[in-house]
């Protein structure tokens, strides 16, 4: 009989979760809790990742400074300060159980740069082959607010993704997401399962605490990044870490019970009759799990370089696009100048720039825009000319290209590996120019009917 499958889970610990907004003593009692709950969970065979927060209010607590401080300066050497004593006190609470643990400190400039996205990738998925712990926190010593996550909901988030997780724990101070604020609402309703994060209907006026920069409207935003890259995400109480030990077997029983009563046993996966029993009792032997809420993963994830050029990348731009063009992505094709309506920012050559649909008008309109309507962004894109040089094509077929500007180091605007649509589709690949031609579809046919 087989044991359960080994996940790679993410914590995402706040500063509330280990400090004391009044006192700034971290919170032992809880941080002991933790390291119990992150050593059972690699007993159970699985692979264990904490984003923790906590290095600037550490840092008051050393200092004996009772206000977080407004100045950049101060907070970056508070946080100097304050991270070497917090990796001080997980290695000492991971000792006693001989548990390895390691440190990551990122940037939004590290995830921003293919290169240090893969070696910050490989090296974290490699610690987890060793058995050890990885502890990620933003690099506050550095950060500055261009390059700053904005609060360690994202960073887990993109953490999560990074690695291919099957779950991620945003910790809080409330058991789940209600209808109403349960503080002034007696009736509030917990929110157990959310499908589709568009539709919910809950209460976000937590706005984290002093030390802080999360609440719960961050960890919406860290559960839509997460779900879109396939990690299912689930918001519980903090000061009850043993909750997540508890839920997640709760929920291995339950996929473990659904795919023996669904899946068909063929001659050569005949299973073990022991095996399905045990499955389908196994939601009887294993406790109701605490209340927390739950938030599926999409059915077809965004992963590893179209997540980066989704959510990894700060665009430094917009091209505008009409709805043909739009059509002819989803259809796997690159983007070629024909189908660009307008372009807004100053954007260079190989940097990343938002996606927007808009209605095209066949005559411009006194402000000199040829699009009108609601611009609905669709995804990001690196582009393969600057903005001056898209400028000058937009509107051209890519033949012109060449006596547009005197050079044609492309036929795509962006090439089609080098898109990501936030819905997501079959894995995309920039088609060849004139074999689209050939078969009268994709951008090209488009680029064809637009010019006649």
């Amino acid at each position: 009989m087989k044991g359960p499958k080994p996940l790679t889970v993410v914590i995402k610990l706040g500063t509330s979760s280990i400090v004391d907004e009044k006192t700034h003593e971290p919170l032992l009692s809880i941080l002991t809790l933790i390291v119990e709950t992150a050593v059972k969970l690699r007993k159970d065979g699985h692979k264990v990742i904490i984003v923790s927060s906590g290095a600037i209010g550490v840092g008051l607590r050393r200092m004996d400074v009772e206000k977080r401080p407004k100045h950049l300066s101060k907070l970056q050497a508070l946080a100097a300060i304050g991270q070497c004593r917090l990796m001080s006190l997980w290695d000492s609470l991971f000792g006693h159980l001989r548990q390895p643990i390691a440190q990551i400190l990122l940037t939004r400039n590290d995830i921003a740069d293919r290169t240090r996205y893969l070696n910050a990738q490989n090296t974290i998925m490699e610690l987890l082959e060793m058995g050890v712990i990885p502890i990620v926190n933003e690099n506050d010593t550095l950060a500055v607010a261009e390059i700053k996550f904005g609060d360690n909901d994202t960073l887990s988030a993109i953490t999560a993704a990074m690695v291919h997780a099957h779950f991620l724990f945003l910790m809080t101070d409330v058991d789940c997401l209600y209808d109403k604020n349960p503080r002034t609402h007696a009736d509030a309703k917990p929110i157990e399962e959310v499908e589709d994060i568009a539709s919910i209907r809950a209460d976000v006026s937590s706005a984290g605490s002093s030390l802080g920069t999360g609440g719960m409207g961050t960890k919406i935003v860290a559960a839509r990044l997460a779900t879109s890259a396939g990690v299912t995400t689930v918001i519980t109480r903090s000061s009850s870490p043993g909750n997540i030990v508890k839920i997640v077997r709760y929920l291995q029983a339950r996929k473990k019970y659904t795919s023996s009563n669904h899946t068909p046993v063929g001659d050569d996966e005949a299973e073990d009759p022991l095996s399905r029993s045990t499955a389908s009792l196994a939601l009887d032997v294993i406790e109701k799990p605490p209340l927390h809420t739950r938030f599926l993963p999409l059915s077809q994830p965004i992963r590893d370089r179209y997540f980066w050029i989704l959510h990894g990348l700060a665009p430094h731009g917009t091209i505008y696009i009409d709805v043909g063009a739009h059509r002819a992505l989803s259809d796997k094709a690159g983007l070629l100048p024909v189908g660009v309506v307008d372009v807004e920012g100053n954007f260079a050559q190989q940097e990343a720039v938002r996606l927007v649909v808009v209605e095209k008008k066949s005559e411009p309109g006194p402000d000199g825009k040829l699009w009108e309507g609601p611009a609905v962004e669709v995804g990001r894109a690196l582009v393969n000319y600057a903005a001056s040089e898209v400028l000058r094509i937009k509107g051209h077929r890519s033949t012109q290209i060449e006596s547009l500007l005197g050079y044609a180091d492309s036929e795509y605007v962006a090439d089609r590996e080098s898109i990501s649509l936030l819905h997501r589709e079959s894995r995309p690949v920039t088609p060849v120019f004139d074999k689209v031609n050939e078969n009268g579809g994709g951008m090209a046919a488009y680029e064809n009917e637009i010019s006649l």
